[in-house]
């Protein structure tokens, strides 16, 4: 395993501090680990969409329909 060194600001290093307190994760490298791992599953999701998407086609509705469409849906309408 690599290692790899990194400098953070105090109020970030305290926020890591944290979160290792809290029990959930071992050490440092054990949270910096998992933020990796959301990381690139998020990006997986996102690549995953993007092709769906294109291979959706192109959409007949305007700008302002999808819109119109997305705050009615946030809405619960």
């Amino acid at each position: 395993m690599a290692t790899m060194n990194v400098s953070l600001p105090d109020p970030m290093r305290a926020w890591v501090d944290t979160q290792i307190d809290s029990g959930e994760y071992a050490n440092a490298s054990d949270y910096v680990r998992d933020l990796i791992r959301q990381d690139q599953r998020e990006r997986k999701m996102l690549q995953l969409a993007l092709i769906e998407a294109e291979k959706s086609g192109v959409s007949r509705r305007n700008v302002t329909d999808i819109i119109t469409a997305t705050k009615a849906r946030l809405k619960g309408g």
